[in-house]
């Protein structure tokens, strides 16, 4: 009498319709980590399959597919960025330290790109995602949410998800007290994208101060472009369109406040005798422009290696609140009594 062979991955694949890869993450998955893997409909499916077909797991086989990657997936708008590659390099420094190994990608924040990178990194079983990239209404992390898979937030906010952040308010409160103490009446932004959280943060403190100091912020003084030169070219544009031009711009990004001042020299406009101009983030290249930029700076290899502890903390399933840091301005030549 011939004996019947056992079912396999490949047989409950075959039988539930799905890829095998997928039917063997969500058997040799426990029950609160299966959401990660598939939706509720598929793990039922793959379940019931597995039953009708007698299907048993290899302990040995299972155990060796379920243990910790010690790897740690980390998105990104730009490497490129400044900002961004440092933070990159705290989560590093942080990971190693404890053994694991963080590697970056890129979204370019665009959605379809997103969620194709993120889908890329769960697919080499990283045990979690430090998302550099959220957006303030955010689908992908909703998705991420139903399938309990772990990640935690930098710099860019979301709600009130977990995360490593600057106190992005306090440094656009910075900016306008900065402004105002030197003289500046008539200031004007160039703010990022809406859907980052820095830039609402950035302009938000920034309109606050000056509302607390007698001064308004109009609509019409606030350019939303991005965070790179070609947006501080465009915002430059923009403004001096629309009328006058202001005393002051604060760009919510050293390099669109680096494009703004090439914008405003072609116009002949002098940075700081027409016109003051502060950035952000005090990039290197800030203090070593012909005329060094008035930026505020964050901690953000701090934010990092902070981003890599919440993380960890959360796959150890200890507390791991949010955690802040406070940026310091830092005067330079493009601003001046006036």
């Amino acid at each position: 009498m011939t004996r019947q062979q056992a079912p396999t991955l490949r047989t409950v694949a075959a039988t539930a319709g799905v890829d095998v890869s997928t039917v063997s993450r969500v058997l040799n998955s426990g029950p609160g980590d299966r959401a990660r893997w598939a939706g509720p409909e598929t793990v039922e499916r793959i379940l019931r399959t597995a039953e009708e077909l007698g299907y048993r797991r290899n302990p040995h086989a299972a155990s060796l597919r379920t243990a910790r990657s010690q790897l740690v997936g980390v998105v990104v708008p730009r490497l490129q960025d400044f900002v961004l590659a440092t933070i990159f390099e705290g989560i590093d420094q942080a990971g190693a330290e404890l053994g694991y190994a963080a590697f970056v990608t890129n979204s370019l924040d665009d959605d379809a790109q997103r969620q194709a990178r993120v889908e890329q990194l769960l697919s080499r079983r990283v045990d979690g995602l430090v998302l550099c990239d959220a957006r303030t209404d955010d689908p992908l992390l909703q998705m991420l949410d139903e399938r309990a898979v772990p990640y935690v937030l930098a710099l860019r906010r979301s709600g009130d998800r977990v995360g490593a952040y600057a106190d992005e308010v306090h440094g656009g409160r910075l900016v306008a007290e900065h402004l105002m103490q030197l003289g500046y009446r008539d200031p004007a932004v160039i703010a990022g994208p809406e859907y980052a959280s820095t830039a609402n943060d950035r302009v938000d403190g920034f309109r606050a101060a000056l509302r607390a100091g007698g001064l308004n912020l109009s609509d019409d003084r606030v350019v939303r472009t991005g965070f790179d030169a070609d947006a501080g070219r465009t915002g430059v544009a923009e403004l001096l369109a629309r009328g006058p031009a202001p005393d002051a711009v604060f760009a919510t990004n050293d390099f669109a406040a680096i494009g703004a001042l090439g914008a405003l020299r072609e116009r002949g406009l002098h940075v700081p005798d027409d016109i003051g101009v502060v950035g952000y983030n005090d990039t290197p290249l800030a203090d070593s422009l012909p005329i060094p930029l008035s930026t505020v700076r964050s901690p953000v290899l701090d934010i990092g290696r902070a981003a890599f502890t919440l993380l960890e903390h959360h796959l150890t399933n200890k507390p791991h609140p949010t955690v802040t840091f406070t940026p310091t301005l830092i005067p330079r030549a493009t601003t001046r009594p006036r």
